[in-house]
């Protein structure tokens, strides 16, 4: 892999934190996109945290449900460690499907009040292609009728009206997707001046 991302330098003195919110159908590659530019931003040296929204579960709201009300339970109580972690100056990558637009602007808006930066970044990838991917093997279990509830298939997802980021992961190979959404952070001044790049991983999960 040649890409190179142009504004990567090392971590300056003081660096800005923020909350950049990966959102998006099971198996859209939001997990991959998150680990890519972690290993990248990481290697030069920047303060950054992952929270996915799999592994931040049994520690949040191991004892919810997948309700309307338990799911916005954990959104919103993963956007508070985001936002925690973030007004200390590090760069939080969350990965998490937060179907729910109020729910996911209840926490920009938390961000807001305590004037730490939030970016939206749609990762948009019709349901077709993420079924096709069904790196958990959900959506065939639903197709078996083992769950129900799915998001996107028979629970909504309700699509960000303006994201501050679209990638669309079945018009562009991981490394691609890498590569926008680390110049999409460049642009906003949250990475430092370039380095040799990290390899991401190769295939979407």
């Amino acid at each position: 892999m040649s890409h190179t991302y142009a504004g990567l330098h090392a971590c300056p003195p003081v660096q800005r934190g923020a909350t950049v919110w990966l959102t998006g159908l099971p198996s859209a590659g939001k997990s991959t996109i998150a680990d890519g530019c972690e290993a990248v931003l990481r290697g030069h040296g920047l303060r950054v945290e992952v929270l996915d929204g799999d592994a931040v579960r049994p520690h949040l709201a191991a004892a919810r449900g997948y309700s309307r009300d338990d799911r916005a339970i954990n959104i919103r109580r993963i956007g508070w460690v985001a936002e925690l972690l973030a007004r200390n100056g590090v760069l939080v990558l969350v990965s998490a499907i937060a179907p729910f637009r109020d729910v996911r602007n209840q926490v920009r808006d938390a961000h807001e009040a305590n004037g730490t930066l939030y970016l939206e970044v749609h990762v948009s990838t019709p349901v077709e292609v993420a079924s096709e991917r069904d790196v958990k093997g959900l959506y065939a279990r639903q197709r078996d009728g083992e769950i129900s509830g799915l998001t996107g298939v028979d629970d909504p997802y309700e699509e960000p009206v303006a994201p501050d980021l679209v990638i669309a992961t079945h018009e562009h190979p991981v490394e691609e997707s890498v590569a926008l959404l680390l110049e999409h952070l460049t642009a906003r001044g949250l990475t430092g001046p370039p380095a040799p790049a990290a390899e991401p991983s190769a295939e979407y999960a």
